[in-house]
Parts: C-alpha cells; structure tokens; sequence
C-alpha cells in the first residue's frame, strides 16, 4: 500500500455529506466501485465544497484522502514524503491514516478550485485550543468571525477596531445600566423599553470608543504582546489619524443619544469621558488599572438612575455603582491573567501582577463585597424577594468563576472572563421580578 498525492478534483468524491472524517475504503480491491461513486458523489460534493465559506468559528471541516494500490489504471504518481512524528488517525483499524494542518488562512479568497490537497488536508475554523494552549504556553489561535465573512474589506479593520466582533465588552458595559433603570422603574411596572435600547445603543458606541482610545494610546505596547499585536492600529491596518476620525464618528453617534436625556443626566454621562481617555494610561503608573476600568465600565449605575428619576439617590445607586466596581475586579483580574507574562517583558502593571499567588483570595474577597453591596442596594429599593433568589443564583455563578479557573491557562481565563455576561443577566432578571412582585 502507498500514499498517493491528489489534485482538488480528486479529493471531492472522497467528501462525505457533513464535511467530517471519511472512513477510507480499500480501493485496491474494487476500483470500479470508486469511479461508480465517484460519479454519483461529484456534483452534491461540489456544492458542499462552495458552503465552506458560510462556516462559523464553531464549525471544522476535514479531508481525508485515501491510500491506493498499483492496481489503478492511472499513471504512478510519486509518494510524498510523510512525517514520522505525525499522529496516526486510526478511522480504521487495518489501514493507517495520518492527517497535517497546513499553514493556512482562511479567507474567503482562498477559497478557490486553486487548491491543492495533499495526502491529507485539514481546514478547521473553530477556535478550540490545542494542547499548547492549554497549558498556557501560548495565545489562542485568531478565530473567523462574521466579520470576515460579511463585511466589506474596507469596513473591517473599523469594526475589528470597534470589537464588534467580541460583544462581551459591550454587555459589561450595559449591564449596570439596564440594572439601575429596572430598579429605578415603579413597582409593579416594566421597565422603560426605550430608555433600555438607548443605553444599549450607547454601551456599544462607548465601549467602541474606548477600545479605539486604549488602541491608539497602546499602540506601542500591543505590537509586542502577542494577543494585541495584530489589532488594526498595531499591525498598521489602520492609521492613527483613521483611528482618530473612527473615535470622533462614534463620539458623535454617542452624543446624539446623550442628547435623548435630561439635562441633569447630559452632564453626568459627558463627565464619564474624562475616565474614559484616561484609563488607557493607569497601567503604566497603578497596579490597579482594573479598579479604574470598574469605575469607568459601572457609571452606567448611575446614569440610568439619573435618565429615569431625574437626580440620584445615594442609599441605592452607590451600593449599586460599588457593586459593579467589585464585579469588575473579580472579572478582569481574571481577564489580566492572559497577558501576564507579556506584561512583565513589555513593563506594564495589573491586579494580575500585583496579587501573584493570592489571586483567587483577593477575587473572592472582591466577590463577597459585591454581592453584599447588591443586597444593601436591594434592601434600601424595597425590592421584592424574587430578587434575593436570584441574587443567590449569582453569587453562585460568582463562585464557580472563582473556584474553578486555571489562572495559568490562557483558555480558561477568557471563558470565566466571558462568562460573567451570565451574571449581568441572572442579577437583571432578578431585579426585574423583583420590581414587578414589590
């Protein structure tokens, strides 16, 4: 038995319907049998090869290629030289199968009848970790996102700039705000639907704004940490003043929403900038940059309060607003955990640094003075009791952030991270049957 290379047209009879493994056959024995599928196969696997370009990051798709006798009409082809350290793929177990991952990017324009498929071909555009990544070694691999696949070529370093692609920002920056304008909504009423769009609206073009400012002032700094280098500024996609032109269109999309509110709240929105362009620069001087984010990424709390009852009310916006600021140390210590190592070479400060060994003791003291600020803003709304239900259910998604990540992995850092979208939405649920039961 040999390993035979194959051109792209050989390789599409042997796709199954799904794009998985193919459980190669002897084709020495039946060669007639193969030509006879081939035929049938040609044209669905054609189409099937075209829907490649329509994948999400969750999804992979494989090629095996198969082994072949002398027996075949064909003229001898020379045997690639495999590598002995590949792993061997055992899709059955009289025949022995090796699969290689290419270097290899997927964009849409490599995906052309230009392809050229050998021994075994492997395109996977998930973005779950190898074995490396794991234990931390190195960073995740870039995923494929919707942006590449649906936006103009033009328009995607602006949204890469934005990280529209990632909206996890963008629901820590919302959350805070849809929690202050439930709890500020009558008891026994819904909450203003409007006014929660307007705040949506908002922590999406904030949050873009700031990761353009954190871009610009950064630049320097992302080229040499491996998860930023290829942002759109660093990597030179994009110029610092297109960057500047980027942050002024968001800043006046921003302000046409702030200009919704009241005046009281106008002024209080429009202070939060001053946070804003300055948190970049704490991790050059504090090695609490992630308590200045709290306080930027939590003035949400305040200012829906303000947009629904026109002023504040300390004894419950600031329980509420420190709540948030605790939530943000717990979350982006995690989070600073990623960068660690390429924050010591480049000399920049965080929490991640500060607490060392001692991280998961400072986090979870961060999380019970949250959750016990968010019983005191509670108790001081009148809320009803739905709410502590849920706040129970919170503090135990809380826990298992802090109980069960590896700090030393890459990879489950950034899923804790993630996860705390789950915990604005339990606590907002909570707030809302508990304003509607009150």
């Amino acid at each position: 038995m040999e390993w035979v290379e194959f051109g792209w047209w050989q390789a599409i009879p042997s796709l199954l319907v799904h794009h998985k493994v193919l459980c190669c056959r002897n084709l020495g024995d039946a060669p007639g049998e193969f030509f006879q599928m081939a035929s049938f196969l040609f044209a669905r696997s054609f189409r099937r090869l075209q829907k490649l370009t329509r994948f999400s990051s969750s999804s992979s798709s494989s090629l095996y290629l198969c082994p072949s006798l002398n027996s075949l009409s064909s003229p001898p082809i020379p045997t690639p030289n495999l590598n002995p350290n590949l792993t061997p793929n055992y899709c059955n177990p009289f025949r022995r199968y090796y699969r290689i991952n290419p270097i290899f990017e997927f964009r849409r324009e490599n995906l052309k009848l230009n392809w050229d498929f050998r021994s075994v071909a492997h395109i996977s555009t998930s973005v779950r970790e190898s074995e490396e990544d794991k234990g931390g070694s190195r960073p995740l691999k870039a995923e494929v996102s919707w942006i590449d696949l649906y936006l103009p070529k033009q328009a995607r370093p602006y949204a890469r700039l934005a990280r529209l692609d990632k909206p996890i920002g963008t629901w820590l920056l919302a959350w805070p705000c849809m929690w202050s304008i439930t709890l500020a909504t009558s008891p026994g009423q819904l909450p203003d639907f409007k006014m929660l769009t307007l705040f949506g609206c908002g922590a999406l073009l904030l949050r873009g704004a700031g990761c353009t400012i954190n871009d610009l002032l950064d630049r320097d700094i992302d080229i040499m940490v491996e998860r930023t280098k290829l942002r759109p500024i660093a990597s030179g996609l994009l110029s610092p003043f297109q960057g500047l032109c980027f942050l002024g269109f968001q800043l006046l999309l921003g302000l046409e929403i702030l200009l919704q509110l009241d005046n009281y709240s106008r002024i209080l929105g429009a202070s939060s900038l001053l946070l804003v362009f300055s948190y970049p620069l704490m991790k050059r001087f504090t090695f609490w940059p992630q308590a200045y984010l709290g306080l930027t990424f939590n003035w949400g709390a305040l200012l829906g309060w303000a947009a629904i009852k026109g002023s504040l009310e300390p004894a419950i916006v600031f329980p509420l607003y420190i709540s948030g600021v605790f939530w943000t140390l717990v979350y982006d210590t995690i989070y600073a955990h990623q960068d660690k190592e390429d924050d010591l070479k480049v000399g920049v400060k965080s929490t991640a640094l500060r607490f060392g060994d001692l991280t998961k003791e400072w986090i979870t003291g961060f999380g019970i003075a949250c959750i016990s600020s968010l019983t005191l803003s509670g108790f001081n709304a009148g809320i009803g009791w739905p709410y502590y239900i849920f706040l129970a259910a919170a503090s135990g998604q809380l826990a298992w952030q802090i109980w069960t990540v590896d700090l030393s992995s890459r990879a489950d850092c950034n899923r804790k991270f993630v996860s705390n979208k789950w915990f604005g939405a339990i606590l907002f649920s909570g707030i809302l049957f508990g304003r509607l039961l009150s």
